[in-house]
């Protein structure tokens, strides 16, 4: 019996989430308007999605996919009871936040030494999103502002690096051969 690879599953859900919340944070859309349906998205299909396919690496014997996917989707869960349900805390505590989640992705980026370019160049995108993202809540405007907007950017290409991964294991896997490099 074979079974499927949870992966693509996972990268899309990181990958369609990280893109919404970044074109927010970049200014494309107004975040009062359209966070409810961000956070949705964020449980739905960033958090579920995310953690499932980590579940579903683990019987697979892949320990960076299980621990990857279910931290990332642990992320979402937690954004996203912490922007809708919960009451907010000061945004230092919100930089420092998104600061240790850059250390955790860093630390990740090293295993993706091992793997494939474009996995690399997911982690170390998210890991220089995150900490630019941790440190627009920590430090004062025009300056805070002025990362924000780029995390936001940063992000984008972050998603569309693990869109790009995801696609390429499913049409590669389809085709039975290497149709787009990674």
């Amino acid at each position: 019996m074979k079974f499927a690879n949870p992966a693509p599953l996972g990268l899309y859900g990181f990958a369609t989430t990280t893109w919404l919340l970044s074109m927010l944070n970049a200014g494309w859309f107004p975040i009062v308007k359209d966070l409810p349906l961000m956070m949705a998205t964020a449980f739905a299909f960033g958090g579920v999605a995310q953690f499932v396919a980590g579940l579903l690496e683990y019987p697979r014997g892949n320990t960076f996919g299980f621990v990857a996917f279910t931290s990332y989707g642990s992320f979402w869960f937690a954004f996203a009871l912490y922007i809708e349900a919960l009451p907010r805390g000061e945004l230092a505590f919100q930089g420092a936040f998104l600061i240790v989640w850059g250390v955790l992705t860093a630390l990740l980026f090293i295993a993706t030494l091992k793997l494939n370019r474009v996995l690399q160049g997911v982690f170390a995108t998210l890991t220089v999103a995150f900490i630019v993202l941790g440190l627009s809540h920590l430090l004062p405007e025009p300056t805070g502002g002025m990362l924000h907007t780029l995390g936001g950017y940063i992000g984008m290409v972050t998603a569309l690096l693990a869109a790009y991964q995801a696609t390429a294991e499913v049409v590669n896997e389809v085709h039975g051969k290497t149709v787009m490099p990674i």
